[in-house]
């Protein structure tokens, strides 16, 4: 029987306890059925339309990502999470359990919103498509599906390999090509050699990391306008994704699902299973 194959090491870990908010990086996680212990834990719902806030619709909702969240205490692997810590834009802070949670949001974003901590059954977002030729939509505001009872975009854990940015970066300089820019769960530094896009190839294939966690790729992450916002230091870049879109068919990175969970550290070693 052939053995797992190496093909990197985790690089970086990251968690988003309320979607579309800056997060926190890790130097380690639990991972369990839906991804890192504590990822999107929470989200805003437009109170007008029931409909989950996300950076994907800039015009509607322009400063999310001067909004970061992190858990206020460590997690410890237990089923009781501390609060998490929300850091406005002007530098002030609030609690997810605070009792004026709700308007203290509503007022820094402009428009009513709720925080919720559990996911509807059915929820589902507004994405804006901007006008990039080779988009499956350009110059649109359309409304996405998100999985029942999650506030996920489409898969439990999202994952990109150092190999795919440094192709990115070759092909247009200029251009930031930034992990926070793809908002990933894990940042895979692949070995050298590798093809340019080392993602494209394990769509189906289980990931061994570190001695516990197995996951399995289920497609390719396409990649939407958050990528090209202003965010932290980073300036706003359409560039970024039109390399995308031209270089390989707008997608950076992979999702996957988990099918073992357990402990992964920064430095874990990356296998992928023979076919």
């Amino acid at each position: 029987m052939s053995q797992p194959k190496e093909i990197g090491l985790v690089d970086s870990l990251h968690r988003y306890p309320v979607k579309s908010m800056m997060g926190e990086e890790l130097p380690a996680s639990r991972v369990g059925a839906k991804g890192l212990q504590g990822d999107r834990m929470f989200a805003l719902a437009d109170s007008e339309t029931g409909k989950i806030a996300s950076a994907k619709n800039p015009s509607k909702w322009p400063n999310l990502f001067q909004f970061s969240a992190a858990f206020s205490g460590p997690l410890n692997g237990s089923s009781h999470l501390p609060p998490v810590r929300i850091t406005f834009p002007d530098g002030s802070t609030a609690l997810t359990a605070d009792r004026n949670i709700d308007s203290r949001l509503s007022s820094g974003l402009g428009r009513p919103v709720r925080l919720l901590s559990h996911a509807p059954q059915s929820g589902q977002l507004e994405e804006y498509w901007p006008d990039i030729e080779g988009l499956a939509n350009r110059k649109v505001v359309t409304d996405e599906k998100m999985p029942e009872e999650t506030f996920f975009d489409l898969g439990m854990v999202h994952l990109v390999t150092t190999g795919t940015l440094e192709s990115l970066r070759a092909r247009y300089p200029e251009g930031k090509f930034e992990t926070r820019r793809f908002r990933p769960n894990l940042v895979i530094a692949t070995s050298s050699g590798t093809a340019e896009f080392p993602e494209n190839d394990w769509n189906g294939r289980i990931l061994a990391i570190g001695g516990e966690v197995k996951l399995k790729i289920t497609g390719a992450c396409g990649r939407c306008v958050m990528t090209t916002l202003a965010q932290g230091n980073l300036p706003g870049d359409l560039g970024i994704l039109k390399t995308a879109v031209k270089h390989n068919q707008a997608q950076v990175g992979a999702y996957a699902s988990v099918i073992q969970g357990g402990l992964v550290r920064k430095g874990d070693g990356v296998r992928i299973e023979p076919a």
